[in-house]
């Protein structure tokens, strides 16, 4: 078994006197072929002599790849420790035979060969049994596993490079089906890992359906992997470190030349990139680091914000724990590009409510966040037309994110930013107000559910229904803001109905979730919890950094909620889900009037184009859009 040395040039000039009175080591039952990184095949289809243990340190191996004329070492290095030691316990001996007792040491080095032959055969024996227990690898969290899930429904997982806040989503290339990579190989029956080339069959998010070579068309060994995981390497890998490559148990006997049956499968075949492992390493580091301050939306006040610290971080999550808590229970979860947090100072440089910190100066080791690794928002020129209070528009209520609902600008901030509150079910005092950036996808012109055949739901308490914007516009003496002010920008995001990924449950924003994409308008995803009602359904920019590649969880140990049983819906408790279901209970209002009578009924008569999209199973996500004819 190759080791760094080439078998080829062997030099047993410092052993060969010791190596030759001891007996030859009795061959393992194995008659694997190996292929070296030197490009050799040993095989031996009969069976006999094909293998060999070192007396040294246990390696098993092919008889003709060991060193010395008796074939008991593995290398070079092996030989020439197993000479030292001999000497060493000859010493031994001989201070026994003056009287003096044996040391332990002496002893061990006395019984070194047996040992490693009968370490060699444990580890054998055990490899044996374990290749019985588990015949494919299962990317599973908590009995949970992806690759069960997507096989059994015939599930699609959305792409990488849908993720661009994600590792990899910006590098992930040209990985697709029937790239080639080298991995474990776990039907073999060495002690010691060996390797072999698989091709991928599928891919969902970061996990691919491998199939070793050689198996053709049988699936019986495929298995589900994590692409970024530490045993995935391009092809060429093994012959660089020294790997030896070992083909499958199963299909050993099909070939006898599997160097030729290697170069006429891989030629003109893609691998990984050789900087691969490199890339995702790079990608995984986060620029947030323990103790660092920022400021973030107070979650029981969503008007204000206070001042948060850094607890950990997870795959570019932020786990923030409240200033003032004490016992540093009182957190906030959210990604390192959210919206919802900012620099210290950012509150009083844009005029938001802010709750004042008790503690009067920062706390040992805690330090201000550097304002550039927040996420930058686009500057908006408020000199012109811009929004003013008292504005009506649609808006995702951050309470119950599966609603769009009737809103109003109440406060217009500094640099783009705009106060909100929910018609009908506003706090007096507006504690209950919520900041979106002008250019925030969570935020639509009046119109925009009806022609995209959403469900608006309508101001609480109001009694004229159906809702006719025309007709409450005129009721309350308000205007609608002007479409032209609002982010009409749509990204070919690559999201199609019907996609899998990992989600966080914003209500409950320490949860990530197995979750399904069941609508998109435009830009916007209506993400869908597996094993939950819909009326648990969220309303999800395409962009989002709370929405991740299947796989994600695994690849930066977080843990992954599965789907929910039935069970576990009946018992679940939460106060967040029972304010959401009850939220959620109010009437949404009927069948919205169509889009002409929208149009004839807008307030002021205003022109508008009325764009027709793709549907929501296409590419781009887009449906029917308007836009206001320009002079």
């Amino acid at each position: 078994m190759f080791d760094g040395y080439d078998s080829c040039s062997e030099d047993t000039s410092s052993s060969s006197s010791s190596e030759e009175s001891e007996e030859e080591v009795a061959p393992l039952p194995s008659n694997l072929p190996i292929i070296k990184n030197n490009g050799q095949v040993y095989t031996y289809p009969d069976g006999k002599s094909g293998m060999a243990t070192c007396e040294m340190c246990g390696m098993v191996g092919v008889r003709d790849a060991f060193y010395s004329k008796t074939k008991r070492f593995c290398s070079v290095s092996c030989s020439r420790s197993y000479s030292s030691n001999s000497k060493k316990a000859s010493i031994l001996a001989r201070l026994q035979v003056t009287g003096k007792p044996p040391t332990k040491k002496a002893k061990v080095l006395q019984k070194q060969p047996l040992v490693a032959k009968l370490a060699a055969y444990a580890q054998y024996q055990a490899t044996l049994q374990n290749q019985a227990k588990t015949k494919s690898v299962a990317v599973s969290m908590e009995g949970f596993s992806w690759g069960n899930y997507i096989n059994s429904n015939s599930f699609i997982a959305a792409p990488v490079t849908c993720f661009k806040h994600a590792p990899m989503g910006t590098c992930w290339g040209d990985i697709s089906e029937n790239v080639r990579v080298e991995v474990p190989n776990t039907d073999c029956s060495l002690p010691t890992k060996v390797f072999w080339i698989a091709g991928i069959v599928k891919l969902a998010g970061y996990n691919a359906l491998l199939r070793y070579e050689g198996f053709e068309n049988d699936s019986g060994l495929d298995f589900w992997c994590n692409i970024c995981g530490s045993d995935i390497h391009p092809v060429g890998w093994c012959a660089a470190s020294g790997k030896p490559l070992v083909p499958p148990r199963t299909i050993q006997h099909k070939y006898t030349n599997w160097k030729a049956f290697l170069v006429k499968r891989l030629t003109g075949a893609k691998t990984l990139p050789p900087d691969f492992s490199q890339k995702v390493s790079e990608s995984m580091q986060y620029p947030f680091k323990p103790c660092m301050r920022v400021e973030v939306v107070d979650k029981r006040h969503l008007c204000r914000t206070r001042v948060a610290v850094v607890e950990s971080v997870i795959g570019g999550r932020l786990r923030l724990v409240y200033e003032e808590s004490e016992d540093r229970t009182d957190d906030f979860w959210c990604h390192m590009h959210s919206p919802l947090i900012h620099h210290i100072g950012w509150s009083r440089s844009i005029g938001h409510r802010f709750k004042r910190s008790d503690i009067t100066k920062k706390q040992d080791g805690h330090f201000d966040t550097p304002p550039h690794l927040f996420a930058k928002v686009k500057e908006v020129d408020q000199s012109g037309e811009w929004f003013k209070e008292g504005m009506k528009l649609e808006a995702i209520d951050p309470l119950n994110l599966s609603t769009i609902c009737v809103a109003t600008i109440r406060k217009v901030l500094a640099d783009g930013f705009l106060m909100i509150g929910i018609d009908g079910s506003e706090a007096a005092d507006g504690s209950d107000w919520f900041c979106y950036h002008a250019t925030s996808p969570s935020i639509f012109p009046v119109g925009f559910c009806e022609i995209n055949m959403i469900e608006l739901t309508p101001p609480r308490g109001y009694t004229k229904l159906p809702f006719k914007w025309f007709d409450y516009l005129r009721e309350t003496g308000s205007i609608a803001a002007p479409v032209k002010l609002f982010n009409k920008d749509v990204p070919n995001h690559g999201f199609r109905v019907g996609m899998k990924l990992e989600a966080v449950d914003l209500m409950e924003p320490r949860l990530i979730c197995v979750a399904t994409v069941t609508r998109i308008i435009h830009r916007l995803l209506r993400i869908h919890f597996d094993g939950w009602e819909e009326e648990y359904d969220q309303w999800v920019d395409c962009e989002s950094p709370d929405l991740y590649p299947v796989g994600w969880c695994q690849l930066t140990g977080y843990q992954l909620q599965p789907p929910a049983s039935q069970s576990s819906r009946e018992s679940q408790s939460g106060s967040s889900k029972q304010k959401k279901k009850a939220k959620s209970q109010q009437y949404k209002g009927h069948k919205k009037m169509t889009t002409l009578q929208l149009k004839e009924e807008l307030m002021d008569g205003e022109d508008y184009n009325f764009l027709q999209g793709a549907s929501d199973q296409e590419s781009n996500g887009s449906a029917n859009f308007y836009i206001k004819q320009e002079p």
